[in-house]
């Protein structure tokens, strides 16, 4: 029997029943945890420390990558990733666009949900509609306004009926588009446009997401959700490509406490760790180099200021405070990755983007930095004698997350600012922040799809991951001619335009760009080296043999 880690399951009844009501139950070989849970002989388990705790697994209220992680596993959309992050058909099994680029014409793929309903065009319809529906109040709702009418819908102007998407027939999906999109089949991996079922979203309302009610038409489906412990899901032998799956049961722990995660990868409790601790990055490059993952991705560990709340609406503050920032001392003493400083808030090596957009202090010396800031903040008001008292909102509760906002906040007080540091877990962090209940925060951001305007999107007034209240018509002027220019170079340079005007209002404050820091045993096969740092279990194999071999240190 495949070992099991060393937490135990919560609840007999019901992680029996689960299983049973997936057709496992009374199976020859069945064997029980000590609290019933039933587990088989020879089943392939894989063991993830996630990152956090998911707050929701509807992909209509989902924010975050531990989220994205799971729903990803039990729904796939119209396109999905590959095991290098390609987006190959998923749903829809074809398609084919107008000259225009803006109307796109899907087949959808003869296959089921999890219960055995046909999925239908009718699906996407309803979830494209259900997600811009102002009722549904989805953070993500600005990422449907790719489709026509989408903004309009959102915005309660127009009825969902108007939206630009129909299904002529059930197997047959149409987009109309707002604006070319030549990124629009990566754009379609985002859960924001995944299907929902909507024979059990209207019966059960917003309990549809839990065990026993939950339905897929992904590689998984739900069979366990203990707040704070475990998330299990188990192999759907409905998936259209069940027989390609490696993996029968997918166990995610929400390890925010990053220490303790590795230690329970040490002990064979875990085959993967999102998140490492980065003051034990030499010893892990000494003694585990071979489960080291740091490769650079497209994401932006950043600052934001709620430019809604004094002073941070005064750019002399928001330029100080990013001036104040070692960023070198950061990468190379602090957190010890490897991570680029960041200057910019577009990453490195995205498609169709020019760069070039950067910090104008980027090349000063920082004592000199040191300098222009203790005059800009003496400038707006403050000194010794009288300190700007703020605070800053990090995510996550482990200890290690608070090294780096300690020395930003150590950074700081050398320009007349008393930050206190508020930690507090990652559901939370993203409520508060999204509600603009913040001074400072600490969100950092991983590309939705590789393109600049899902880093630049978020200057828009009207986007809802616009935590401080960032508001300039010029910027958004640009990003506005952005979306009607087909041209690719062109419409990078005018996403460059608009970057560097974000820049010198100081919208972010930049800190590096970040990469996987993910611990992988190295038995788990087919954790490729993917930008947006999305890895589906459908993709993986575990060598059993080397599991066993491996070692405890």
């Amino acid at each position: 029997m495949q070992a099991q880690t060393r937490r135990a399951f919560l609840s007999t009844a019901c992680g029996s029943v689960l299983l049973a009501a997936c057709g496992r139950g009374g199976a020859a070989g069945e064997a029980q945890t000590k609290t019933g849970a039933l587990l088989f002989e020879g089943e392939v388990v894989f063991n993830h420390g996630n990152g956090a705790e998911p707050l929701t697994l509807d992909p209509h209220h989902a924010q975050s990558t531990w989220e994205n992680n799971i729903i990803g596993d039990l729904i796939v959309g119209l396109t999905t990733e590959d095991e290098n992050g390609v987006p190959i058909p998923a749903a829809a099994e074809k398609w084919e666009q107008s000259k225009d680029g803006l109307t796109w014409t899907f087949q959808i793929r003869d296959h089921q949900w999890s219960d055995g309903t046909p999925v239908t065009a009718e699906d996407f319809v309803y979830a494209w509609r259900r997600m811009l529906d102002p009722k549904t109040a989805a953070s993500y709702a600005y990422y449907l306004y790719l489709i026509k009418n989408g903004e309009a819908v959102n915005s309660g102007k127009m009825p969902v009926t108007t939206l630009g998407v129909s299904a002529p027939s059930p197997r047959t999906l149409v987009a109309e588009l707002s604006q070319p999109a030549p990124y629009l089949l990566q754009y379609l991996m985002h859960y924001a446009t995944f299907p929902v079922p909507r024979h059990v979203v209207e019966k059960h309302g917003d309990t549809w997401t839990r065990p026993g009610t939950h339905v897929g038409n992904g590689a998984f489906t739900l069979a366990e959700w203990f707040p704070n412990d475990h998330v299990t899901l188990l192999k759907n032998p409905k998936f259209y490509d069940a027989a390609n799956v490696k993996i029968d049961r997918h166990i995610c722990y929400p390890t925010s406490d990053y220490e303790a995660g590795l230690k329970r990868l040490r002990a064979g409790e875990l085959d993967v760790q999102e998140k490492l601790p980065g003051q034990q990055i030499a010893w892990l490059r000494a003694n585990m180099p071979e489960t080291l993952h740091l490769d650079l991705i497209l994401a932006t560990e950043y600052l934001c200021c709620n430019q809604s709340v004094k002073p941070f609406g005064d750019v002399r503050v928001r330029e100080a405070l990013s001036l104040a920032v070692d960023r070198e001392t950061i990468v190379n003493k602090i957190d010890r990755v490897g991570e680029p400083p960041a200057y910019s808030i577009v990453p490195p090596g995205i498609a169709n983007y020019p760069g070039g957009a950067e910090l104008a202090f980027k090349s000063m010396p920082f004592p000199d930095r040191l300098k222009r800031a203790r005059e800009l903040m003496r400038a707006a008001g403050y000194g010794p004698d009288n300190l700007l008292r703020t605070s800053l909102l990090i995510r996550s509760a482990s200890p290690t997350a608070r090294r780096m906002p300690v020395a930003i906040q150590q950074m700081w007080t050398q320009i007349y600012v008393d930050a206190q540091i508020l930690q507090v877990d990652a559901a939370i962090f993203y409520n508060r922040i999204q509600s603009h209940d913040f001074e400072i925060c600490n969100p950092g951001w991983v590309a939705d799809y590789n393109d600049a305007s899902t880093f630049l999107d978020m200057l828009r007034g009207d986007n809802a991951n616009n935590y401080g209240y960032y508001n300039n018509p010029d910027c958004v002027e640009l990003l506005d001619a952005a979306t009607r220019e087909l041209d690719l170079t062109e419409r990078g340079k005018l996403l460059a335009e608009a970057e560097a005007i974000a820049l010198k209002d100081h919208a972010w404050i930049p800190i590096f760009f970040s990469g996987t820091d993910i611990l992988v045993r190295p038995y788990v096969h087919g954790w490729g080296k993917v930008v947006t740092d999305v890895h589906r279990t459908r993709w993986l194999t575990i060598d059993q043999a080397a599991r066993e071999a491996t070692k405890h240190i």
